[in-house]
């Protein structure tokens, strides 16, 4: 995958691009539909494409493992061909449903096991097998396996996560370099950026996996996760700050209070653009550019 620069702020780090992959281009920022098990709920193919103008769309390691399955989607040739889409997926790893399944998952050095939300099997998730589960789904991007570390978790919990994650992500990357795409085409995989709410260890995290895969081609970027996992809003408006002062972050909201509280510009999109670049406006005002554009 090759990432290329197309604009950029002068004032701030915010920046366009395109990424190139074997299924095509995705210019970003990028709005990207999710296809838990393989299709967007409610929306036909023609439409994405026409109507929304998807670039790429996002498929559920969790799920898909479970549902069709690794044989279904194997003999098929993949999930491009299983949901008839000639564009590029990204799957997630599967690491926060599993973190969602409290009750019954259990996470060790090893791996995660967990039993399936629909007829109870036991199932294990490891950083290899998560590879070539995912190598079988043939997305263009995946997602390492990491532990989605609760967002009210206290630091010394989160440290231990955190280093679970790291042991993980070093497996993750090694195995990934072993092995090869199945279809015929290029896939890479993103490292995640965890640590909740505390920024040394997020700092931690981006020095480790930087270090880690250097400029490995197998890997087609860094992605940030653990945010808006229950933790108070305010420590989540707080740890975008402290990122936000590495890069630009767009915060799609329909919450116009909070909108006010936490950006620098706004853009409000009904039906046409309307950009204020700045957020030092009356909240009525701002509304009535939002309800009337």
């Amino acid at each position: 995958m090759v990432f290329r620069e197309i604009a950029k702020d002068p004032g701030s780090r915010a920046r366009t691009g395109v990424f190139t992959t074997d299924h095509g281009e995705v210019r970003t920022p990028i709005f990207m539909p999710v296809g838990t098990v393989g299709s967007v709920k409610g929306v036909y193919h023609r439409d994405l494409k026409e109507d929304v103008k998807a670039e790429i769309i996002l498929g559920n390691t969790y799920h898909l493992y479970l549902r069709p399955g690794l044989d279904t989607l194997k003999k098929v040739g993949g999930l491009h061909k299983f949901e008839n889409w000639d564009r590029p997926i990204l799957t997630d790893s599967g690491g926060f449903q599993v973190f969602s399944l409290t009750k019954i998952r259990k996470i060790t050095e090893e791996g995660c096991r967990f039993q399936s939300h629909i007829d109870g099997s036991r199932h294990t998730f490891t950083p290899e097998n998560n590879v070539d589960t995912q190598r079988v789904i043939g997305a263009d991007i995946m997602m390492a396996l990491d532990e989605c570390c609760p967002g009210d978790a206290d630091e010394k919990y989160a440290a231990k996560s955190l280093k679970l994650t790291q042991g993980w992500l070093e497996r993750y990357f090694k195995h990934f370099c072993e092995t090869e795409p199945l279809y015929g085409y290029n896939q890479v995989m993103f490292p995640i950026i965890q640590g909740c709410v505390y920024p040394e260890l997020r700092k931690r995290a981006v020095d480790h996996a930087v270090s880690l895969v250097g400029d490995s081609e197998a890997v087609g970027g860094f992605a940030i996760g653990g945010l808006a996992v229950g933790e108070p809003t305010e420590k989540m408006y707080e740890m975008l700050e402290q990122i936000n002062r590495e890069c630009a972050i767009i915060i799609v909201s329909h919450d116009v209070a909070e909108v006010l509280n936490n950006v620098k510009h706004i853009a409000c999109v009904n039906h046409h653009l309307h950009y204020h670049d700045t957020a030092d406006m009356p909240r009525e005002k701002l509304e009535e550019h939002f309800l009337n554009v």
